[in-house]
């Protein structure tokens, strides 16, 4: 009896064990998933801006304080046309990073639907707008900063922010500040650089 009462707390002991090995390796497993989503948010963004694409016709750049919207080339190269692509972030029931993109654009007349419609999206999404949003990652807050005349500035009171073409000009650089939830696996205030490719050598 005493032999069988010794084997059957072994046998308890030794399931607790395996349970636990399991749940941590779960979290474990979460975690990495959780911080994948996030190096693929933040390359998806560095890919938007190295893709900016510039002409005297449209905007390239715009922050208004609540989405960026940029007008890039298109992934597959020349013959893929531009795209219309903006970040905003989303309050509600969790506040959410989003990225919305349009479909190819072959047309100025595209174009200026499209750039609208990112920043109705930004406002006041509606089901079409929707249809066209990723969310990326939680977020609890996000500020971008420019880099121009050797500064970090906000876009919005830069001394040549109301300049003629100032919203077409890129700038040098470009500060994304992200507020991690602390529910999140990397949490806090995470500072996320991009540097335009002809300042930078040709690396970003």
């Amino acid at each position: 009896m005493v032999a069988i009462a010794v084997l059957a707390l072994m046998a308890l002991l030794s399931w607790r064990g395996l349970d636990g090995m399991s749940r941590a390796q779960s979290q474990t497993q979460a975690r990495s998933d959780e911080i994948l989503v996030l190096q693929a948010g933040l390359t998806q963004w560095k890919a938007d801006l190295d893709a900016i694409a510039e002409s005297p016709q449209f905007v390239s750049l715009d922050w208004d304080g609540r989405v960026l919207r940029i007008t890039r080339r298109g992934s597959a190269g020349v013959t893929d046309g531009l795209r219309v692509v903006a970040w905003t972030r989303r309050t509600g029931a969790g506040s959410t990073w989003l990225r919305w993109q349009s479909p190819a654009l072959n047309t100025l007349s595209d174009w200026q639907t499209y750039w609208a419609q990112a920043s109705v999206w930004a406002q006041n999404a509606g089901d079409e707008e929707k249809r066209r949003e990723v969310a990326v990652f939680p977020l609890d807050e996000w500020q971008v900063f420019y880099f121009r005349g050797g500064a970090w500035s906000n876009p919005l009171s830069s001394d040549d922010s109301n300049a003629p073409g100032a919203k077409t000009t890129i700038p040098d650089g470009i500060r994304l500040v992200l507020t991690l939830p602390p529910t999140q696996p990397i949490s806090g205030i995470l500072n996320v650089d991009w540097v335009r490719a002809t300042v930078g050598g040709g690396k970003s």
